[in-house]
């Protein structure tokens, strides 16, 4: 590992609540300037995760590192250099919008009021409404541009689609995160925790998949797409039996075979060829296609061994 060039530096973190392990020895990098998924279904362990990173859990075992700083040894130095939206945003009810990033301005030595007051602008949102007449939505689009204002090195996201209407959600978190990382993309970096992928589909350039605390799959996003595809096979007659290593689930509606396959193709390509397929088609899988087959199949598969 690269520790030089690393904002986030896990190894070996197990954390416990009383005799039930929420993370299992998770171990990973993710380096300066990239858009890092954390994924995995609810319970899956990223809340747990990245509460350690924040010194609002301690570790049972193992270390985490931000900036290469101990959170817990260095916590206000650490802090001072990221924003962190929850999955769950507390604001005081008697509080306007303005107030609230007035408020929160107050403990940061930088705050882009322009880029607040345009994110406003371009989501409608009113700086003299209260937070108690706000729908959950409106009150994660304000805690996602007060993130944004301090322009800090890291960006923390915790199921930040959560409440967001499904059809302003993707664009969103697109304006979000596109505009913090395009003002300073090799010094910007975000980890996002999420089991609802779509939306960020185009801005994660590298992941992990976490099931019952543990890492099963982590990759580049370009490595995995390569990986993992979908191959297409229609025969003249009904379809052979093909048990290429390369595939990891199949479907069969008449004449039509679907592969959903992992590692090179060259065998598959080989064996479908020999029994006269009429036409073939491949596909890479989108991150979602990829989070679950990999969450279904993980057990079955070495998914890491190719």
């Amino acid at each position: 590992m690269e520790n030089e060039q690393a904002v986030i530096t896990i190894q070996d973190l197990h954390r416990q609540f009383g005799k039930t392990d929420a993370v299992k020895g998770i171990s990973l990098e993710v380096k300066r300037g990239r858009c890092y998924g954390f994924f995995g279904r609810n319970g899956a362990g990223k809340t747990t995760t990245i509460k350690c990173l924040l010194n609002l859990l301690r570790p049972s075992r193992g270390s985490v590192r931000l900036f290469g700083m101990d959170p817990q040894k260095e916590e206000v130095a650490t802090k001072s250099r990221l924003a962190y939206v929850p999955d769950q945003v507390a604001v005081y009810p008697w509080m306007s919008v303005a107030q609230y990033f007035e408020y929160l301005a107050s403990f940061r030595t930088q705050w882009n009021r322009e880029l607040q007051d345009n994110l406003l602008l371009r989501f409608e949102l009113q700086p003299q409404a209260k937070a108690e007449s706000l729908s959950k939505g409106q009150k994660m689009q304000m805690a996602l541009i007060a993130a944004l204002c301090p322009e800090p090195e890291l960006l923390i996201l915790d199921e930040p689609t959560s409440g967001l209407d499904p059809l302003i959600r993707k664009e969103f978190i697109e304006v979000v995160i596109g505009a913090y990382q395009e003002s300073d993309p090799e010094n910007r970096t975000v980890l996002v925790s999420t089991h609802l992928i779509t939306e960020f589909e185009g801005l994660i350039d590298e992941f992990t998949i976490l099931d019952q605390g543990k890492i099963i799959f982590s990759a580049m996003t370009e490595q995995a797409r390569s990986k993992f595809g979908r191959f297409r096979a229609r025969f003249p007659n009904q379809p052979p039996t093909i048990k290429s290593q390369q595939i990891v689930t199949q479907k069969q509606d008449g004449r039509n075979v679907e592969f959903l396959t992992y590692g090179d193709l060259t065998n598959l390509r080989q064996e479908v060829a020999q029994h006269a397929a009429e036409e073939t088609q491949e596909e890479a899988l989108t991150l979602e296609e990829i989070f679950l087959l990999t969450a279904k199949e993980h057990s079955r598969y070495d998914l890491n061994s190719n």
